[in-house]
């Protein structure tokens, strides 16, 4: 009954066959055979529900000769060489134009929190990948937006800033004919007016009314307005327009370049400009215009208007290949750490040779908020993420009083091998 239900052999069966077949079986199931690793190994989706081990594909593992192995590193090899050449060659061809491309977007790295504040109302809104430049005959590349918008009086013209000021930088592009003859300074100057028009009507959405603290009332809503830093990095020019008191600034082989001037009421040609409309400088903790404001440029503000304007001030810097980083921030961390300080700090994270994080889908707003003395951050390379992280702390240690919001760009271009 045994060998009948268990399969177990009867007492009065020989065994040896068993036991032969059991060592014949022992011996292939420890006998070693040499394998190979197909590429699409390395590509496996990640790990779901938290799971500590993935299961792995045994498609993927096939048996292979030791001169297979060999075969697949020399033809490893020289398909790597033979994609740089022609990638290095920029032929006019869609996959490498592709590959181009993509060596070419900036990484990045931000961080927003609310600090010492007790409403947010930083914004900061990123945009790989914007838009297109193209001349007939040469390879299109793209243009990256980055923006920092500091809200004062409420948070929804800095939201708004956030929401469309891309858009409408991108419709003037697309307006300029979309080559590479773009007029950026007249660009940019449309953009800021067309924004400040769109903020002077009062009217969001009801998300952002449920969150306004001034509730759309009208002397309060045009109480209500925000700073505007925004650069446009293309593969030759960096692009910065700044309104208010956010802040540019380049490194450059060590050295640090602020491409943009804040915008303070005592600054003299802003402070002649203010007096010839009729205003006056109040200085009431600070230098304010009219007492009230302590800039002198800014989207919204219409109560303030004409003495604080939306116009811009443009600066168009050639890149070299000496450019290391672009860091954008709002006062919060200007009023505390100087222009040399951020690209010291900034480039000792970049030199650091760290893992970097995923990157972020291209277009996708990259734009974080914190409150509560809480904040967030988002990159896409993990070395301008550590350098706003890092910026933002620092800021904090120094005691700013106000939302600090930091964007770390890297312009090192890809080398070619």
């Amino acid at each position: 009954m045994a060998g009948v239900c268990c399969g177990v052999v009867a007492e009065s069966e020989p065994a040896a066959a068993v036991e032969q077949t059991s060592k014949s079986s022992r011996r292939r199931r420890l006998e070693i055979r040499p394998f190979k690793l197909v590429s699409e190994a390395s590509g496996l989706p990640p790990l779901e529900n938290g799971r500590k081990c993935q299961k792995l594909d045994l498609n993927l593992l096939l048996p292979a000769s030791p001169r297979d192995c060999d075969n697949a590193i020399e033809n490893s090899y020289a398909n790597k060489l033979s994609e740089d050449h022609v990638v290095n060659e920029g032929l006019n061809s869609n996959g490498i134009e592709e590959l181009e491309n993509e060596s070419e977007q900036p990484k990045f790295g931000l961080t927003s929190v609310c600090g010492r504040r007790r409403d947010m109302e930083d914004a900061v809104s990123i945009h790989p990948s914007l838009c297109k430049l193209s001349c007939e005959g040469e390879i299109s590349s793209d243009i990256h937006f980055f923006g920092v918008f500091d809200g004062h009086g409420c948070s929804h013209v800095a939201m708004k800033c956030r929401d469309r000021f891309h858009e409408i930088v991108k419709e003037e592009i697309d307006a300029c004919g979309g080559g590479k003859t773009v007029d950026w300074k007249l660009t940019m100057e449309r953009s800021f007016e067309r924004m400040d028009m769109e903020v002077q009507e009062p009217t969001v959405d009801a998300e952002e009314n449920s969150n306004c603290k001034c509730e759309l009332q009208t002397p309060q809503y045009d109480a209500v307005g925000s700073t505007a830093v925004v650069a446009i990095v293309t593969p030759d020019k960096i692009v910065v327009a700044n309104c208010g008191d956010s802040r540019a600034v380049l490194c450059r082989n060590g050295v640090a370049q602020p491409l943009s001037d804040d915008h303070k009421p005592d600054r003299p040609d802003e402070l002649l400009r203010i007096e010839e409309a009729g205003g006056r400088v109040i200085y009431w903790d600070g230098p304010r215009v009219l007492g009230v404001l302590a800039m002198s440029r800014a989207i919204g503000d219409n109560y303030l208007k004409p003495f604080v304007i939306a116009e811009p001030e443009v600066t168009i810097t050639e890149r070299t290949g000496d450019d290391e980083c672009l860091v954008l921030g709002s006062d919060g961390l200007w009023d505390v750490v100087t222009n040399e300080m951020a690209c010291r700090v900034t480039r000792m994270c970049l030199r650091a040779q760290k893992p970097a994080s995923p990157p972020m889908s291209p277009g996708s707003d990259a734009e974080v908020r914190g409150g509560g003395g809480g904040g967030g951050a988002e990159s896409s390379d993990k070395a301008c993420w550590d350098a706003s992280i890092l910026l933002t702390k620092l800021a904090l240690a120094r005691h700013s009083s106000d939302n600090v919001s930091v964007v770390v760009v890297d312009l090192k271009k890809k080398q070619p091998l």
